[in-house]
């Protein structure tokens, strides 16, 4: 297995061990910088902010000048870590047992980016980059995402940085290292329903307005839709409805109002103006002309689809060299960072597996994130050597 001159599990043990649940940094961005600096990039820490979210710290990270120019984006925010007494191992102690290291963002993603730092410590102690070789690493990911990649990525164009590729390491392999490249995500849309009512007693129905029975009838219209089939490039489209309340804790009241929360995720049958078309179409003749509100809300995200050769072949040979996978490419799982790239360049997404992401005893195995560094050191060789091939 290849040496670092950064090794990816003291990397990672340094970066797990702070406490930056989102969206606080807590001290992660700062051990990055000081690595990224020793290692000759130039360093910049930002901070974002807009009225009613929180304050978000950034890193963008460069070294060399001109030429073809791959970003390496991440996040080093991650969830909060539920009921600690559940922890075998405390959470941010960055232990290691049976042959993995535990701890909050050992998965999603510090191990991700971790594993890169140790890449591109010996892909520049060999020759460097015959080109330009960044880090975009946010501390918003797992918030609003609004503080994050995406006003990084403007703030990065702004200063003249153009972008070949992105490769996002996110956890993407499904059941082994190397099985799954993202090379697309189907679109997110969330939505808030509320019907209007009139509050009263259950004795005296004709005093009140039921807003439950119409917002019954909405949602079931609403969880029997069949949006779409699938398509070529994507698995098919999906409604859930995530949450249904009417603030009653009372028996024998009729509720003022009656609300519901939904998300769907949606291919390239869709976009997020034709679905919300079709939705308040559909909402509408469930409600068959009782008064009723639909409100997309958290910034809906458009499906996207890269292809490209010059980044998806170098990666997939690298990934071959060291697992023996051919990986599928794919579109399937949530969203990510990768989303506000598809309009700058080509983005890929590949990391660790992530069985445990997002869970108590969150863990990354040591051979997998060795690994993973020996393919995203594989990677830089060969998508900088076919840069100077062209």
């Amino acid at each position: 297995m290849t040496q670092f001159p950064i090794d990816p599990v003291a990397c990672l043990k340094s970066l797990v061990a702070c406490p930056s649940v989102t969206p606080a940094e807590g001290g992660a961005l700062s051990r990055l910088a000081e690595t990224l600096g020793g290692l000759g990039f130039a360093t910049e820490r930002l901070v974002f902010s807009e009225p009613g979210t929180p304050d978000v710290e950034n890193l963008f990270a460069t070294i060399g000048d001109g030429g073809r120019h791959l970003v390496f984006a991440g996040h080093t925010d991650v969830v909060p870590v539920g009921d600690e007494m559940r922890w075998t191992h405390p959470p941010f102690a960055a232990e290691i047992a049976d042959g993995a290291l535990y701890g909050r963002g050992a998965v999603d993603m510090k191990g991700g980016i971790a594993a890169f730092v140790a890449a591109a410590s010996g892909f520049l102690a060999a020759d460097g980059p015959a080109g330009t070789l960044s880090l975009l690493i946010t501390g918003d990911e797992e918030g609003p995402a609004i503080n994050g990649t995406v006003k990084l990525l403007d703030w990065a164009l702004a200063k003249g940085h153009r972008f070949d590729a992105a490769l996002v390491g996110e956890p993407t392999s499904a059941a082994r290292l190397g099985d799954t490249v993202k090379i697309g995500r189907r679109g997110s849309m969330s939505g808030t329903i509320r019907v209007p009512g009139r509050q009263g007693h259950v004795a005296y129905p004709h005093l009140a307005d039921n807003p439950v029975p119409v917002l019954v009838r909405i949602l079931h219209r609403l969880s029997s839709l069949t949006l779409d089939e699938g398509t070529d490039g994507f698995q098919p489209s999906n409604l859930e409805i995530t949450s249904v309340d009417v603030g009653n804790q009372a028996f024998n009241v009729i509720p003022g109002e009656a609300r519901a929360r939904f998300n769907i995720r949606f291919n390239d049958r869709w976009s997020v103006a034709d679905l919300t078309d079709f939705l308040r179409a559909e909402i509408a003749a469930a409600a068959d002309g009782t008064i009723h509100e639909l409100d997309i809300v958290q910034r809906p995200s458009e499906w996207f689809l890269t292809r490209s050769d010059a980044l998806i072949g170098p990666l997939s040979a690298a990934i071959r060299d060291v697992t023996g996978e051919t990986p599928a490419l794919t579109t399937g799982g949530g969203t990510s960072d990768a989303r506000f790239f598809k309009d700058v360049c080509p983005v890929v997404e590949f990391g660790l597996v992530g069985d445990t992401m997002h869970q108590v005893d969150e863990r990354v195995p040591i051979d997998d994130l060795t690994r993973l560094a020996t393919i995203y050191r594989g990677f830089l060789d060969r998508y900088f050597a076919s840069a100077a091939d062209a």
